[in-house]
């Protein structure tokens, strides 16, 4: 049982108590909530029958024996996670006693305020919202996503007024979020439906053809708008489920994760999925927390397996469940940074002043930040010097943009403003940043005309244009500390002599 009880709780579960599990029948002292027995008993009569079987088999008993293979013990993993399948009974209870919850306790959130449409427009309207509303709380916090998805549907009421948007105004729109992708797929998705007709996919089966939509997505939509009877597993899912059943297999392995899908179909209440599956996730983000649980206002805390062997050993805790997974490190990567900022006319100016124009680069469209705006960069192999990073940048900004710092152009201010360290999913990317300002030689500003580079895509922008752009949080505080370095900056840039004021007679 190591596997599924961990080795906390092994020690305190014997071999004769944990025969059966643990289920609650209408002969045993347990019964419902007071508030829910007219709810539960009868409907427990007539559906308990409807529950296959198959979900009520019998633990199997595992003797101590010698090491298996690990395809032996991957197979074993399965089945002991199978035969944790919820009863008939516990099923039920588990349905009724987390819809009163929810019903009760649900969070007010914009989404959640459409009125739930039995016509046809009024279920597309409402899946589009369950759409854009999930993808943009996957890896977000809620506080967060409430003000960007009010913006969003301001702007783009339903698919057909997202389809016709441009990926730069969606980035714009999507800035600060992080996770971009999820933002072009969003649009890509849209298009997709508008083009086949505009009527919304109602199946898992037929969601999943949507590009960017995963088993997750399609399951919230299919449940939430238009009732389909499917589970949908996301971190808090699986931590609860994980309590209820003590499941301390790793919850990042593909068979464990295939499981967890299959212990939430049994759970799933038939006559109410959408509400069900947002119940169940609301339970994991408000009570059932990663380290704080509040077990005692747990609707189904009598069902949760992990609070029952922490009440019986003082060294096992509902945290336990699931398992701890050892994050892999991050990537450490280096870049040097080259804000470039090209000057108009040919006077040279005392200060440093906010009127000339950015060098912006877009990103490829494949691989990370894809499709986005950022300042001339190169990634570097490792940490360099100063020397080594502005040699770097000078080749890249000669091979690119034809911008050679020796012939074409006059360098009014070249500063190294300093480190700026910015922390992706799976790389630790350190940034040298350095504020390049020129001035081009012979009234040629190659910015103002079309990219010379067929691979490199550039604009140059300036600053007001530039702070309302839809950058990526690294390349907004990178140009954070340029602005910082300007306000601060009191010495004239060298070039022309402060004029002194004469003296009036």
């Amino acid at each position: 049982m190591d596997d599924l009880i961990g080795s906390k709780a092994a020690a305190a579960i014997t071999t004769a108590n944990y025969k059966r599990p643990r289920r609650t029948s209408r002969n045993q002292t347990h019964q419902p909530q007071d508030s829910m027995k007219d709810v539960v008993g009868s409907k427990m009569e007539a559906e308990a029958a409807v529950i296959t079987t198959t979900i009520k088999k019998r633990p199997r008993r595992v003797r101590p024996t010698k090491s298996k293979p690990k395809e032996e013990e991957e197979a074993l993993k399965e089945v002991d996670m199978e035969d944790l399948g919820f009863c008939g009974n516990e099923i039920l209870e588990i349905r009724a006693f987390l819809l009163e919850w929810y019903d009760r306790n649900q969070r007010d959130l914009p989404w959640r305020r459409i009125c739930r449409g039995d016509d046809e427009d009024g279920s597309d309207r409402r899946a589009y919202d369950v759409w854009v509303s999930e993808v943009m709380l996957q890896q977000t916090r809620v506080q967060t996503v409430i003000d960007y998805f009010n913006r969003w549907m301001h702007k783009w009421p339903t698919i057909c007024h997202l389809a016709r948007a441009s990926i730069e105004e969606v980035n714009e729109m999507w800035a600060g979020l992080g996770y971009y992708r999820r933002a072009r797929y969003l649009l890509e998705g849209s298009k997709k439906i508008v083009e086949g007709g505009g009527v919304f996919p109602k199946t898992v089966a037929a969601l999943r053809k949507v590009p960017g939509i995963g088993d997750y997505t399609a399951g919230a939509i299919a449940s939430i708008a238009f009732n389909e009877t499917v589970p949908v597993v996301d971190g808090n899912v699986i931590r609860v489920v994980a309590r209820l059943k003590a499941i301390s297999a790793n919850p990042k392995e593909s068979v464990t994760i295939k499981n967890f899908w299959k212990l939430a179909g049994q759970l799933v209440d038939p006559s109410r999925p959408g509400d069900f599956n947002q119940a169940l996730m609301e339970l994991g983000a408000t009570v059932c927390t990663p380290l704080n649980p509040n077990c005692s206002v747990c609707p189904v805390s009598n069902h949760c397996h992990a609070l029952s062997l922490a009440k019986q050993n003082k060294s096992a805790q509902v945290t336990d469940y699931p398992t701890k997974v050892v994050k892999s490190k991050k990537r450490h990567e280096f870049s040097a940074v080259s804000v470039v900022e090209i000057l108009d006319g040919q006077d040279m100016i005392e200060e440093l002043q906010p009127d000339g124009r950015f060098l912006l680069v877009k990103r490829p469209d494949e691989g990370l930040l894809a499709g986005l705006w950022e300042f001339p960069s190169v990634l570097l192999g490792v940490e360099t010097d100063l020397a080594t990073r502005r040699y770097a940048i000078d080749q890249f900004l000669k091979k690119s943009f034809n911008l050679d710092l020796k012939k074409s152009c006059t360098v009014v201010l070249r500063e190294d403003i300093g480190q700026y360290i910015h922390v992706f999913s799976h790389i630790r990317l350190k940034m040298y940043v350095e504020l390049l300002v020129l001035r081009l030689k012979g009234r040629k500003n190659v910015l103002h005309g079309k990219p010379e580079s067929e691979t490199k895509a550039w604009k140059s922008v300036d600053s007001k244009a530039l702070s309302s752009m839809g950058l990526t949080s690294g390349v907004r505080k990178v140009f954070s500390m340029i602005q910082k370095f300007k306000q601060n900056k009191s010495e004239p840039i060298p070039g022309k002599a402060r004029k002194r004021k004469t003296p009036s007679s």
